[in-house]
């Protein structure tokens, strides 16, 4: 018994196995492209290192890197969204101690007449 031909005229080609698209399936594990998450990284580790040592610069640069990564990381280009967004809220929460205890150094040096003299 022998089989028909294709009757759309379709060969496959030798060596690759059919495959049909459109299920709604993404590519094969080994064929996703490597996402970058080398900024939103640098972002939490600035991040978390600027409440280790509550100083602001560093937090403010901790928040600037993380809302770049995390506006990466929504675009497509990069991975990490949820690293970026980590560094965000830590870096803020930073910038907030040190201006907490600026304003708490400032009212009690008014309160008690500190002079520097």
């Amino acid at each position: 018994m022998t089989y028909p031909q294709d009757p759309y005229g379709q060969q496959q080609p030798y060596g690759q196995p059919y495959q049909q698209p459109g299920y709604g399936y993404g590519p094969p594990m080994g064929q996703l492209p490597p996402q970058e998450q080398g900024l939103a990284i640098a972002a939490l580790i600035v991040s978390i290192a600027s409440l280790v040592i509550c100083s602001g610069l560093p937090s403010l640069i901790g928040v600037i890197m993380g809302h770049i990564a995390h506006s990466k990381a929504k675009r497509g280009e990069a991975g990490g969204q949820g690293m970026a967004l980590a560094a965000i809220i830590i870096g803020y929460i930073g910038v907030a101690i040190v201006v907490g205890l600026t304003l708490l150094v400032v009212i009690i040096g008014i309160a008690t007449d500190w002079d520097f003299d």
